[in-house]
């Protein structure tokens, strides 16, 4: 297994130029000190890109970095310590006590003139992102434990301006130290004292399309594919595509998932009908209307979500969209005739409107030789009819992979008996686990969408007790975890299930979905090396939940149960074809 960690010193970053757009520098730095794993990991392949790309096109797309400033670790130090904030922050108290804090609190007078500066040359939406040390390393990966905030930046006043993006900023901040990343530097067995933030100061890409902003697509590319279906092979990579920011891609959301070898090919599904409820149904945009509700502290305070509707009134589903045609029951490419929207891509990978799939195909292969390592990137899409290079395609993260290489064979043999408590034909990992006696499951008696939420909140109080325990357990429930959308499964952040060694998802007729591989919580998964299980209600292995059911159980609810076992489990993992098996 490889261990590749990218860290760019910020001396080898320009100092940042007033001008902004018309610097010379498309990654620039204010202060001196680090500037992070998502920085450095920019800063790194800035160089490749160019040498391969220049400043011209392939096939119609410009691909490019967008034009970004750091604000190093330094700044942060210096922020902390003018307005005394260390003994707030490391204080245990809530996010939201914590975020006011910080919001209070005034920079320091030699941090404010760049940033004026930055904002009085800037009106176009700007993301504001973190970039701690620990993010992106290997495996301590920190992927969307800290927050990113965009604003509109459209107010007519600088002063305005200057406030919401001094907010942003503080927010970021702030996030170094709320419960998921204390929680975070519990399991890493890192102090949160030792952490520091630098922020990234990036131009959102996309168009203003009335009062939203965003890309055409976003997307995320892995350059290995750790659930191949059908034909492909993992390492094929595999791409998840989605309409507007990628902001549905990370959190879990529904996005249209397929191999870049068959890029034809879409989700395995029984029927048109069946498609329809996986794939997208809205998109995340930035809002540059009507001001919301002010909540400084709210990472969405500056976004809104749109429905398939206003995108095609936008003009932009025409890229993304096919249509079902109830008559006959089919699907067809791109949205000329009537009938129901799905974004399904067609039009880019099938009509190859916009030749993107050789592209990222052959970014992946830049980037892996690049990093010696697996990786992951991050990309926004936008079209313009008008330009004479009309597709932008921005390049917004890479980060490495981890991608074991032991071996172990687990048998047909292996796969069924009186001691088997589940099975999988789909599993991640590739190993073996034993000594875990604890068992966490949600009781699929009382299970209901509607109480998802609940479930999330419950288990997080358990987590937090077999953290501090220092017992290692597994995790069973259903539907989709990690996603942010209660209804495609459980809504947990990772901090709240941290502490799980082994997690299964098991599916339900009403929630039955694919894990989202461009999500944070998957890379997450991959990077702590947590072995997860995907058992399919109409699959041919059932978890054995009446002898579950007939332990004797240390805690439960009206949705959980804890037990604890006498004998320790053994658990494997076939990396290589995907089997795993649980037994007792």
């Amino acid at each position: 297994m490889t261990h590749k960690r990218i860290q760019i010193l910020s001396e080898k970053l320009p100092e940042f130029d007033r001008r902004f757009f018309e610097s010379e520098s498309i990654i620039s730095r204010i202060g001196d000190g680090a500037i992070g794993g998502k920085a450095s990991g920019l800063a790194f392949i800035k160089d490749t890109l160019a040498e391969n790309f220049g400043s011209g096109a392939v096939n119609g797309i410009r691909v490019g970095i967008p034009r970004m400033v750091v604000l190093t670790t330094g700044l942060f130090d210096h922020f902390m310590k003018h307005n005394d904030l260390y003994k707030t922050a490391l204080s245990g108290e809530s996010n939201t006590f914590i975020a006011d804090a910080f919001n209070r609190a005034s920079f320091p007078p030699d941090m404010v003139g760049d940033l004026r500066a930055m904002i009085e040359s800037v009106r176009t939406p700007l993301a504001i992102r973190s970039s701690s040390l620990l993010e992106d390393d290997m495996y301590e990966p920190f992927a969307g434990v800290y927050a990113t905030k965009m604003i509109p930046n459209n107010q007519p006043d600088a002063d305005t301006r200057f406030r919401k993006f001094s907010e942003a900023i503080k927010f970021v901040y702030a996030s170094t130290f709320f419960k998921s990343a204390r929680d975070y530097h519990r399991v890493t067995g890192r102090a949160s004292e030792d952490e520091k933030m630098a922020v990234i100061v990036q131009e959102v890409v996309g168009f203003r399309h009335y009062n939203r902003f965003y890309p055409h697509f976003s997307g995320v590319a892995r350059s290995f594919n750790f659930y191949p279906t059908g034909q492909a092979k993992p390492e094929e990579g595999v791409i998840d595509l989605a309409l507007g920011l990628g902001k549905t891609i990370v959190d879990g959301g529904l996005a249209w998932s397929y191999s870049p070898a068959y890029p034809r090919v879409g989700p395995p599904v029984s029927s048109p009908r069946e498609l329809m409820k996986k794939t997208q149904t809205e998109f995340w945009a930035v809002n540059m209307g009507k001001p919301p509700q002010y909540d400084p502290i709210k990472e969405t305070e500056y976004l809104v979500k749109g429905s398939l509707a206003d995108a095609e009134y936008d003009g932009t589903l025409d890229y993304a969209a096919s249509t079902y045609r109830p008559a006959d029951d089919k699907i067809v490419m791109g949205i000329g005739a009537s009938g129901p929207r799905l974004v399904t891509f067609a039009p880019i990978l099938v009509g190859e409107m916009i030749k993107l799939n050789d592209l990222v195909v052959r970014l992946l292969d830049i980037c892996e030789r690049a990093a010696e390592t697996a990786i992951e990137i991050e990309f926004a899409i936008t079209y313009d009819r008008k330009a004479e290079i009309p597709v932008r395609f921005g390049f917004l993260q890479v980060r490495p992979m981890v991608v074991s290489d032991a071996r172990l064979n687990i048998e047909d043999g292996e796969m069924t008996g009186d001691d088997v408590l589940a099975v999988s034909e789909r599993a991640l990992g590739n190993g073996e686990i034993s000594g875990i006696k604890d068992v966490v499951y949600v009781t699929p008696e009382n299970f209901d969408a509607a109480n998802t939420r609940t479930i999330a909140a419950q288990l997080e109080a358990i987590n937090r007790r077999m953290l501090n325990d220092r017992r290692p357990y597994l995790l069973i429930g259903f539907g989709r975890w990690g996603s942010s959308d209660p209804w495609l499964g459980i809504p947990v952040e990772w901090s709240q299930v941290s502490g799980a060694r082994v997690i299964v998802e098991a599916s339900t007729p009403e929630m039955n979905v694919e894990l989202s591989q461009g999500a944070h919580f998957f890379h997450n998964l991959t990077s702590f090396q947590i072995f997860y299980f995907t058992i399919n209600h109409a699959g041919p292995y059932r978890i054995k939940w009446e002898w579950l059911n007939q332990q004797n159980a240390v805690y439960q609810t009206e949705f959980i149960r804890h037990i604890t076992l006498a004998r320790p489990l053994n658990i494997k993992v076939d990396g290589r074809s995907g089997r795993g098996v649980i037994r007792i």
